[in-house]
């Protein structure tokens, strides 16, 4: 688990992609520091494991699936990506629990400056942006940021001075893609309740007013 707070900003030194699946060599200091083989680090909001490690830098596996719901395919070598060691039971919980597991990708459609600060405007699809509440949490790739606004296309949130130097966000510009993980609490309220079902079963039925007005019901 992490907090999304970003602990430094490190950089892909080599790339090696195989047929479905890539590793990932990634250039870094604090992160490495204590850490060990089998330990994750959340990089750009997607949690790998630690397959190899040097002194500045440490090696990870990427799967298929990974690569399908994030934007780590993208990567070339030395880009920049939002590093964060896995929290213990001694770490300030700062931002709020982040597993690591990316519900998908979303499109930055607009920055915007109002004085100390800029709006992040984001558009993704309705998968996602119904886990997504005013005032609640979400990670942008890696990073823990409040939901200052939010409707049925596309959300926001403004970053202030401090997080755009200790993270990678305000360096992309319009058009690029992030990756999200939705609060999960709101998931699993979900899935107890048995809500999808209950709206699959409604997109599924045919059944509805006008067709009993047209078969003579009504």
């Amino acid at each position: 688990m992490f907090t999304g707070i970003v602990e430094e900003i490190g950089s892909i030194e080599d790339i090696k992609n195989g047929e479905k699946s890539s590793k990932l060599i990634i250039r870094g200091n604090k992160v490495l520091e204590q850490s060990k083989l089998g330990d994750s680090i959340c990089t750009n909001g997607v949690c790998l494991t630690v397959s190899k490690l040097d002194s500045n830098k440490f090696e990870a596996d990427v799967m298929a699936e990974t690569l399908r719901k994030s934007n780590l395919e993208i990567l070339k070598v030395g880009s920049k990506v939002n590093l964060e060691r896995a929290l213990s039971l001694q770490t300030r919980l700062g931002g709020h629990i982040v597993s690591g597991h990316i519900d998908g990708l979303g499109e930055i459609i607009s920055l915007e400056k109002e004085g100390n600060a800029v709006w992040v405007s984001i558009k993704t699809s309705p998968d996602i942006l119904k886990y997504i509440v005013y005032k609640g949490s979400i990670a942008i790739d890696g990073i823990s940021l409040t939901v200052a606004y939010v409707d049925e296309e596309m959300f926001k949130v403004s970053i202030i001075l401090h997080t755009s130097k200790q993270t990678t966000l305000l360096n992309k510009v319009v058009g690029e893609s992030v990756n999200l993980e939705c609060d999960v609490i709101g998931k699993y309220v979900e899935k107890l309740l048995g809500l999808s079902n209950k709206i699959q079963q409604v997109k599924e039925s045919s059944i509805n007013e006008d067709f009993l007005k047209v078969n003579g019901f009504l």
